[in-house]
């Protein structure tokens, strides 16, 4: 006996292992890794792939740092290192360079290149005084037409936290995550003028993950065994401030094409697409709240609905026992959140050995969604209604409430299931008058909304968006070239 269970303490032990930690065991560091080329992140390979400029900008970059002023947060509080890297000049010099539309110039450390250009220039003036005096002198450095500031604004720790665990017996395991932000602000400036052109924010998760399982049980008589693995995840906070700044510089650059202030070399077709695609990624993030609540219309304005389910009395009879139940209705929403529906249910109710009769009520409900744009939402409903036996032999007017969740599975589609509790305005619901208090059931069911006004795909909301898009842009032109006639009349 002793032997099998020990074989199942081994067989529980390797379980726990390959359920929670294959990566720490099939992918550890054995031996030292060789040094390699800097990972590429999805922002850069998009900004890669944008369309080359006509003409590339001269831009010049003085300073791009951390402006937070946050220490990198421990279990104890915080240390002295700074939370997100102090190199964001580096970063944000690279993402220009692998766009294509900008010649960068330096300024960061411009006391150095001051200094070596005074050593070069002392240097050949004395070789045309002693040795060559055609040598020549040495260029103009180039100056920016183009500023870009701004820095890394924010970082916000612990954003999301959260975990689950179980232990049974001596065996358990957890696993924990959490999520912090950075944000990041990028602007282009003038130099002619002063002229802030244009200015965009990006911001960027960066996600921790723990997982970890531990075995504690007394094999025998004075043997312990105790064993415990796990593995931790954390993105690198360097590659995400990379992907934050290298998706602000994509979008500087496109918001620069939509205003005109340069232009890509491609057609015009592609360069419309560019934008559009952009305004409409650019309407997402305006749409999405934070945790990636995407804030859209899910539910049509009509629906029908459909339920199996089951009833049970509360009544005067004792031993009341579980009965079917079934519903089918119509919904019409006054606005997202709130709908009014009507019902037909067809249920029985019973008493074992003394009750079982079949009845049938006309609903009319007042619904509340709570997540209209959710497409996980609980909701709350109430009214008033009547009951009727299956040969109208009797009909009792009644009020009832309830709650339910629902799950769009589609924007046709909704799954859902509630709890509802019916009083009859009689006591005769049993064929029983007994006490003070009338008669109550209550009724339990999963179903289907089936939406007909099912709200526009994201297909049909991005050609809406474009037509938006192409409405603006026409009344904008049509602002420019008035203004440009007004000024010819006025010269």
């Amino acid at each position: 006996m002793t032997k099998i269970n020990n074989l199942n303490i081994v067989v529980l032990i390797i379980c726990a292992i390959i359920l929670t930690s294959c990566g720490t065991y099939f992918n550890q560091p054995y031996q030292q890794e060789r040094a390699k080329l800097g990972e590429q992140t999805k922002a850069n390979k998009n900004l890669i792939n944008l369309p080359p400029p006509k003409e590339p900008i001269v831009v010049g970059v003085y300073n791009f740092r951390d402006q937070t002023g946050q220490y990198k947060p421990t279990e104890n509080g915080s240390s002295f290192s700074t939370a997100v890297t102090q190199g964001a000049t580096t970063i944000l010099t690279k993402a220009l360079e692998d766009s294509k539309w900008f010649t960068v110039i330096e300024r960061e450390n411009f006391t150095n290149l001051s200094t070596e250009r005074n050593i070069i220039r002392s240097t050949r003036k004395q070789y045309r005084q002693t040795t060559n005096p055609n040598e020549p002198q040495l260029p103009p450095l180039l100056y920016a037409g183009v500023l870009l500031e701004g820095g890394i604004i924010s970082y916000d720790s612990n954003i999301i936290t959260g975990g689950f665990g179980a232990r049974y017996f001596g065996l358990g395991g957890s696993t924990q995550y959490r999520q912090d932000r950075i944000t990041v602000y990028l602007r282009a400036v003038s130099t002619s003028n002063g002229e802030v052109l244009k200015t965009v924010y990006v911001s960027k998760t960066i996600l921790s993950q723990a997982i970890d399982a531990s075995l504690f049980r007394y094999v025998k008589f004075k043997r312990l065994l105790e064993a415990e693995t796990g593995i931790t995840k954390n993105e690198p906070g360097q590659m995400a401030v990379t992907e934050a700044i290298e998706k602000a510089v994509e979008a500087l650059i496109i918001e620069g094409i939509k205003d005109q202030l340069w232009a890509p070399q491609a057609t015009q077709e592609a360069s419309k697409k560019l934008v559009d695609d952009y305004l409409l990624e650019k309407s997402d993030a305006m749409s999405t709240e934070i945790y990636d609540r995407l804030l859209i219309k899910r539910r049509g304005k009509t629906a029908v609905t459909g339920a199996l389910g089951l009833s049970r009395i509360s009544g005067d009879l004792p031993n009341p026992e579980f009965e079917f139940n079934s519903k089918i209705g119509f919904k019409y929403f006054l606005n997202p959140a709130i709908n009014v529906n009507f019902t037909y249910n067809k249920f029985n109710l019973k008493n074992k050995q003394l009750l079982n009769e079949g009845y049938m009520s006309f609903d009319l409900n007042a619904e509340y969604v709570m997540l209209p744009y959710d497409k996980f939402t609980p909701y709350v409903f109430a009214g008033v209604g009547s009951n009727a036996s299956n040969y109208f032999d009797t009909i009792d007017l009644k009020m009832q409430f309830g709650a339910g969740l629902e799950y769009m599975v589609n924007n046709n589609i909704g799954v859902f299931g509630y709890a509802e509790h019916n009083t009859a305005f009689t006591d005769q619901l049993d064929f029983v008058e007994a006490g003070k208090r009338d008669d109550m059931y209550y009724r339990f069911g999963i179903g289907v909304n089936y939406y007909f006004s099912a709200p526009k795909s994201n297909k049909d909301l991005k050609k809406q968006q474009r037509r938006e898009l192409k409405q603006e842009k026409r009344r904008i032109r049509k602002e420019n070239l008035k203004q440009k006639k007004d000024s010819t009349k006025e010269e």
